[in-house]
């Protein structure tokens, strides 16, 4: 017990007399994962007690221990290392000993930076297995064993990379852990498992995607409800890559970042998307993000937590700005509604408070507004351009037709599921015939013109090559016809995409039919409902049953509706001769009244404007 207790006090007074002297020696350790086979023998342990050896025996007390656990030889961003160049910055520091000189690190340039910064600064810097001692002068081999030990972590870094490569080209996730809401099997570290406390929050931000809220207000909501931030979640469980570095303090705080990263991740839809990331050098720690149409995407891989259909869904959404105006909501329409004759889309305006105007010597309030419009007729009408026309429809009007569709539609695949599987193949098959003919045309035109492209521009060269034309001609020349061979070949994978859909599956009416089962009444037109049935809307300008005027009679507008999966589906009309022959003659009734009431308005307007014709005094001759 004597003895336990003298070497406690020795200990704490070489750490007292460590933390004070001017005269410190530090003992350095590194290990890195990318070390291979020499980590047994490089282990943080084995190095602390070849150093620690090593200065007892030469005198070199007081000494600290300074180590980075886990850490590449080619970043410098490492805790340990700072420490030590903080150390040394402070004029503190009178010794560092490492085992080897890799074990500063594997770039030789800084390393040789560091060396020269220590000896002018008055450190001497040993690395005992290497016999390099600064104090014994300078060691010509010194700059060689640091290129070699950058030249191994090059070497490492093109193994590693070429594993990474294969095992993400064999579907395997590249990824050392998995995203949020899903955790490793134990059994196997390549095979995801679904994490469920995280997977219900992951549903909850599609669903309330779905519903047309924005990445902010879900994250407002989720920070509110107090709901664990994905880093805390994962970080304060052991998991994830940031389980060291993790907000303790704001636990329940969520970033509109997160929730957008989430929305766009094929994995919650059960793909494996690898190679999303590349590192330009084994030097840099800083990644470039490659584009999602390079991803390499394994579909099916591990269970999903949202539907594809939902997937997809939300992705259009993300692509359509929909932004909060003075309702303090955006309109789940927008990005919907398209104009029938120049196909652009529908603005929509919307106006809450009413201003007050005058009418007859009387104030009356503007009645609220809520209208879609042509948005090439509204941005040209500005310019004082002619261009389309308004195409005005009501919102409300929008959403009842919309409600009506779905409710017939919805009602007839109840009652006639088979009928119904069997309208929209046949109707399938008779679009397919008319547009696959016309794609098929056009990709043969076009490989037509790719061939003839790729002569002229071989024809192209071979007189650049001949002196015949110059190297600026040439560019010149050939840059136009490269640009329209790309856009050829993009547009030919475009149609043949088209017809590969067509040829698999026509029209999926059956995902139609599991789509209406997750909703068991259509009595209000929520915005989830308009984001999973409706793909467009088509809206045609209205026309009015009389001629001009105040009082331009009945005004009627095509709308066209197109539904996820079925595109546009008319149901049958499943009533009797009776019903139908009831219903046209009470709609020629109600017109008859409607046609009635507008005279008697014409006529009472064209009194009042003889009495106040009447009644105005005429000037004097």
């Amino acid at each position: 017990m004597p003895d336990a207790l003298c070497a406690a006090n020795v200990q704490s007074r070489r750490r007292e007399e460590a933390m004070n002297t001017q005269n410190l020696t530090i003992l350095y350790e590194r290990l890195s994962r990318d070390d291979g086979e020499d980590s047994v023998s490089n282990s943080i342990k084995n190095q602390q007690g070849i150093l620690q050896e090593y200065a007892e025996r030469n005198g070199l007390v007081p000494y600290r221990h300074e180590f980075d656990d886990g850490y590449s030889g080619t970043g410098w961003s490492r805790p340990g290392w700072q420490r030590v160049v903080e150390e040394i910055e402070a004029g503190r520091v009178k010794n560092l000993v490492v085992k080897n000189l890799d074990r500063m690190g594997r770039d030789y340039l800084r390393v040789g930076l560091y060396i020269e910064s220590f000896r002018e600064k008055g450190v001497r810097l040993i690395a005992v297995s290497d016999n390099i001692d600064t104090a014994q002068g300078e060691d010509d081999f010194a700059p060689l064993r640091a290129l070699f030990a950058e030249w191994f972590a090059r070497d490492t870094s093109k193994k590693i990379k070429a594993v990474i490569n294969a095992k993400g080209r064999s579907g395997k996730p590249t990824a050392n852990s998995p995203p949020y809401g899903y955790i490793k099997d134990p059994e196997d570290k390549n095979r995801w498992l679904l994490d469920e406390p995280a997977a219900l929050v992951v549903r909850r931000i599609f669903h309330m995607t779905l519903e047309g809220t924005g990445p902010y207000e879900i994250a407002r909501r989720l920070t509110e409800d107090k709901v664990e931030s994905p880093s805390y979640y994962l970080g304060s469980r052991g998991r994830g890559n940031r389980k060291s570095n993790y907000d303790t303090e704001h636990p329940h705080t969520w970033w509109c970042s997160q929730i957008t990263n989430i929305i766009r991740r094929p994995e919650y839809a059960g793909h494996t998307a690898n190679f999303k990331s590349r590192r330009e050098s084994f030097k840099s720690k800083k990644s470039t993000v490659i584009p999602p149409e390079e991803w390499l995407i394994f579909r099916s891989t591990h269970e999903a937590i949202v539907p594809q259909e939902v997937w997809d869904t939300a992705q259009k959404l993300r692509g359509t700005p929909r932004r909060v105006d003075r309702f303090g909501e955006a309109n789940p329409l927008t990005g919907l509604l398209f104009c029938a004759d120049c196909g652009a889309k529908m603005y929509n305006h919307r106006k809450k408070n009413p201003t007050m105007h005058i009418k007859n010597g009387k104030p009356h309030p503007e009645k609220p507004r809520d209208i879609y419009q042509c948005s090439a007729w509204k941005l040209n009408k500005t310019k004082f351009r002619e261009s389309c026309s308004a195409h005005h429809i009501q919102t409300a009007q929008v959403r009842r037709i919309i409600l009506d569709i779905l409710r017939g539609t919805s009602h007839y695949v109840r009652e006639h599921e088979d009928e119904f599987i069997a309208r929209v193949r046949a109707q399938s098959e008779v679009r397919q015939s008319e547009t696959a003919k016309s794609y098929r045309k056009q990709i043969a035109n076009n490989e037509r013109r790719v061939s003839e492209l790729e002569r002229i521009i071989r024809s192209l060269y071979e007189d650049k090559a001949l002196g015949k034309i110059s190297e600026e001609r040439y560019e010149d020349m050939s840059a136009g016809y490269i640009r329209e061979q790309d856009n050829l070949k993009k547009q030919t994978a475009a149609f043949q995409a088209e017809l590969d859909a067509y040829n698999s599956d026509s029209i999926r009416a059956d995902k139609f039919v599991e789509l209406t089962r997750r909703y068991t009444r259509f009595e209000e037109l929520k915005n989830g409902m308009i984001n999973e049935f409706v793909d467009k809307v088509i809206v045609h300008e209205g026309v009015w049953s009389e001629g001009g005027g105040i009082y331009k009679g009945s005004r009627t507008q095509e709308v066209e509706v197109y539904l996820k999966y079925i595109g546009k589906f008319d149901v049958p009309d499943l009533r009797s001769a009776e019903e139908i022959e009831a219903e046209r003659i009470a709609f020629e009734k109600a017109e008859r009244e409607r046609k009635r009431k507008r005279e008697l308005m014409r006529k009472r307007a064209a009194e009042q404007r003889e009495a106040t014709h009447a009644s105005t005094p005429k000037p004097a001759a």
